[in-house]
């Protein structure tokens, strides 16, 4: 039996914040996933980092203070990090009205482009029907399929944080591993640990399908990534906006199959050319473990009224499930003394775990990062 300050249970993206955040601490440091790597939300998605989709307040000054971990990261040399911004387009009246108003309330520092600015900073957007655009300059974007094992090498190379991975934990108990503090960072896996607490919690599993269309050389360097009007009724940050409504009660009129599936679409252009197209939302009892063609289909359909790419090179299709919960921007219990539950972060992870996991240790210590 070992002796540990924390032991982080969970090797995604969640879990390595929380691990990072402690050993920072000079706290000592275990950390337990039960697959031979991380293989869940942390790896199939698009590798964009965010913050253009936090309320403004408290949540996008979390975010904002992931994106610094993520440049720390990259200054670091740990993971390669491009500072790529995002635009998001408007190919109609509605969605320019949307963009329009958000970026009248300063909240987010951005900005409008003339159709001609957005085609000088974007050669993956289709032009016909362009009317403008609204550009952001704080995304990132990482390589969601790397990532997540490199922080993991380098948090036992610099802080000594020891690693078990092909370790499923399947109690509490500290038989094998004892420490003061115990996070769960379980992802979507709602029922291994405290099952009866999960099942009353209000967190929901949410389903994703994504393609990645294979590029025919390499792109420019940190393209921006893109984003769609759909995009507009999905996120927090623009549920503020007047004009909101109208744009929603339009999707719903002329594609109500778009609102069933939960289909926004977004574009990561790589720098080799690849771009990451997606994606779609089931929810709880509507997730199957079959994905399913035709919302793959409508997906592409609406990329292709907004992006450029050649759909014949579909290179991959997959999907991801994430655990949600329609409030909170995650969930966090403490089933018993000394352990937390930190899960259901949607599909934020990536944007907000850094954030979250510094904001969490600060309250659970007393003391600022």
């Amino acid at each position: 039996m070992t002796q540990y300050d924390v032991v982080v249970i969970g090797g995604g993206i969640v879990g390595l914040a929380h691990a990072w955040t402690a050993a920072r601490r000079k706290l000592r440091v275990v950390l337990i996933e039960r697959s031979d790597a991380a293989e869940g939300a942390s790896v199939r998605n698009f590798g964009m980092i965010w913050p253009i989709g936090q309320p403004a307040g408290e949540l996008h000054d979390v975010s904002l203070r992931s994106r610094a971990a993520w440049l720390e990261l990259r200054d670091r040399g740990v993971a390669a990090v491009e500072t790529c911004s995002s635009i998001h387009l408007a190919h109609r009246a509605d969605e320019l009205a949307v963009q329009e108003e958000f970026a009248a309330a300063g909240t987010h520092g951005v900005e409008m482009l003339t159709a001609a600015e957005v085609l000088e900073r974007s050669h993956e957007t289709n032009p016909e029907n362009l009317l403008g655009g609204m550009f952001s300059g704080t995304e990132l974007r990482v390589d969601p399929r790397t990532a997540s094992a490199r922080i993991g090498a380098w948090l036992t190379e610099t802080f000594g944080v020891e690693r078990h991975y092909g370790t499923p934990v399947v109690g509490v108990d500290g038989r094998t591993w004892t420490a003061e503090r115990i996070v769960v960072c379980s992802g979507s896996d709602l029922r291994t640990l405290f099952p009866n607490h999960f099942r009353n919690c209000g967190l929901v599993l949410c389903k994703l399908q994504m393609l990645r269309v294979e590029g025919l050389a390499a792109g420019r360097r940190s393209a921006p990534h893109l984003a769609g009007g759909l995009t507009l009724r999905h996120y927090v940050s623009f549920r503020g906006c007047a004009s909101l409504p109208m744009l929603r009660e339009r999707i719903q009129a002329e594609t109500p199959e778009l609102d069933r599936f939960g289909i926004h679409v977004r574009a990561s252009p790589y720098d080799n050319g690849d771009i990451v197209l997606g994606d779609s939302h089931e929810y709880g009892n509507d997730i199957a473990p079959f994905d399913r063609a035709d919302i793959d289909d409508l997906i592409l359909r609406e990329c292709r009224k907004i992006f450029r790419f050649d759909d014949r090179r579909i290179a991959d299709r997959w999907h991801g499930i994430y655990a949600k919960h329609p409030q909170l921007p995650v969930y966090e219990a403490e089933p018993m003394p000394g352990v937390q539950i930190f899960v259901g972060t949607g599909g934020a992870g990536m944007t907000m775990a850094f954030g979250l996991a510094q904001r969490a240790w600060e309250r659970w210590t007393g003391e600022p990062q």
